[in-house]
């Protein structure tokens, strides 16, 4: 039985809020639930409502070094276990889920203030998803014969890293950490995850129920604070890979620390994502097609909404038109009410850096917004974190609505007469992590797809992350790639040289 005063259920729970208190103050680390060092926690909010629903564990230093050496101790044995059954145990990990999915995507709605229906239930499914594809990649894990000389045999191996760090933020926590254990835990390495403050329920209930079939140590989750606990993870003498996503202002941060140490780093930071609407595109397929790349359902926390949106300008009024009219048509509500389709914003934080943003905007002479949605009428809804979307036209390109990411539900919309021009607005960001281009003319979206300064160019489509495509940017948007089987043999193993001679 886990150590655990009041242990999480067994079977799959629908009753989110219990399921939250039962996981409150614990990390798991070595296969068992551990409170804090410290016996410190902090409170976990729920975003639509401001009540307090959790308390977890607030992670130090000496919990840090715990997580290492057990996930260190693990990863003797777990490097030696078949490549095959490593993915196999993945791969069961993912039916689990599967069989966990609604608790799962409720607990998220809970947590980070998600609409259930359009966004917690999404997440839920593609983590299940991420696992059984990388579970499938254990024969993958080959090397290379190498012709070297006659009385030569040259062979390479790939080889595990060790333990990995890996540091996930609050806006889709479980897809965004699946991808970094997934592949960490069939390339043989073991893994230490701190979870972000704002979200660290869903995840670590994900922890636990892998842990029923993983070997004890080789999945560990802890929660806490940057400074507190972030750092000690990611400067730890034992830990020989990080991944991290979340802002470049960190990212730099741990990509220092990584080249301190000389190990290896992967890295998925922000990003101020184009998409370009030309007039002979598919025009409802285009406008729907906005509301998925801007992320609105998500409140347009994600790194790759469409934040910056150029119409061709015999379509441009046309198109805001409609787009404003769509979203105004969105239902903002409850994250658990099944008629929600946008939640609430995740922290009093990130509420007040966009509503900064939104500011700056309305006072920009020239500058208009349609303002969409309304706000929630339940009165139990009154302290949440709802904010109302935002379409900004007029808006200057120095702004920097149009310069920065807002990570809110804020797009901005600009006319445009020439391709070229357009291919050159699009580029001038330090960010280039996704884009998209919305056009009938493939020869066209062909040639300006390949001159897009992004990692990932869509072209009639803007999906979120897929497992099996290569996924990360270029410029300040991060490094190394995720989501497919390059990222697992490039960014978790290593390639070892072995040479007989038997001459």
């Amino acid at each position: 039985m886990l150590d655990h005063p009041h242990a999480p259920p067994a079977s799959p729970s629908l009753d989110e809020r219990a399921l939250a208190k039962a996981l409150s103050g614990h990390h798991f680390i070595g296969g068992r639930f551990v409170a804090a060092h410290g016996r410190r926690s902090f409170a976990v909010h729920n975003p639509a409502t401001g009540e307090e629903i959790a308390r977890a564990a607030e992670g130090d230093a000496h919990d840090v070094a715990t997580a290492v050496e057990n996930a260190a101790h693990a990863q003797v044995s777990w490097a030696r276990t078949p490549a095959r059954k490593r993915g196999a145990l993945v791969a069961q990990c993912a039916a689990l889920l599967t069989e966990h999915a609604e608790e799962l995507a409720r607990l998220i709605a809970l947590e980070t203030g998600k609409a259930l229906r359009t966004e917690s239930r999404v997440e839920a499914g593609v983590v299940a998803d991420i696992l059984s594809f990388f579970g499938g990649l254990g024969s993958e894990l080959k090397g290379e014969s190498v012709p070297f000389a006659p009385d030569v045999l040259a062979v390479t191996v790939r080889e595990p890293l060790g333990v990995v760090g890996a540091i996930i933020p609050w806006n889709v926590p479980m897809l965004l950490m699946a991808l970094k254990i997934a592949p960490a835990l069939v390339a043989g390495n073991t893994v230490v995850v701190k979870s972000a403050e704002e979200a660290p329920l869903a995840v670590l209930r994900v922890c636990e129920l892998m842990n029923r079939i993983l070997p004890p140590g080789c999945f560990n989750m802890l929660s806490g604070f940057g400074p507190e606990c972030g750092a000690p993870l990611v400067e730890h003498p034992k830990v020989r890979k990080l991944t991290f996503t979340g802002s470049v202002e960190v990212g730099r941060i741990v990509a220092r620390a990584a080249a301190e140490k000389l190990i290896p780093v992967t890295l998925e930071l922000g990003g101020k994502s184009p998409m370009i609407v030309f007039a002979d595109c598919d025009f409802e397929k285009t406008v729907m097609g906005a509301i998925t790349s801007m992320r609105f359902t998500r409140q347009g926390q994600s790194c790759t909404a469409a934040s910056r949106i150029y119409v061709e300008r015999g379509l441009f009024e046309r198109f805001v038109d409609a787009l404003a009219a769509k979203v105004d048509a969105m239902v903002m509500g409850d994250p658990l009410d099944e008629k929600t389709d946008i939640g609430a914003i995740i922290s009093p934080g990130q509420f007040e850096k966009v509503e900064g943003f939104i500011a700056e905007g309305l006072a920009t002479p020239g500058a208009a917004a349609r303002v969409c949605s309304a706000m929630p009428k339940d009165p139990a809804l009154k302290k949440g974190l709802f904010l109302r979307p935002h379409i900004f036209t007029g808006l200057p390109r120095e702004s920097r609505l149009v310069r920065e990411e807002i990570f809110g539900p804020v797009t901005c919309v600009f006319p445009f007469d020439d391709a070229e021009a357009v291919l050159a607005e699009a580029n001038d960001s330090e960010y280039g992590l996704a884009a998209s281009l919305w056009t009938n003319n493939l020869k066209r979206g062909l040639d300006l797809a390949h001159r897009l300064e992004a990692g990932l160019v869509q072209i009639n489509q803007n999906l979120v992350v897929q497992a099996n495509l290569s996924y990360g940017g270029v410029k300040s948007s991060g490094l190394g790639k995720e989501a497919s089987l390059e990222a697992m043999l490039e960014h978790f193993t290593h390639k070892k040289t072995i040479m007989v001679n038997y001459g």
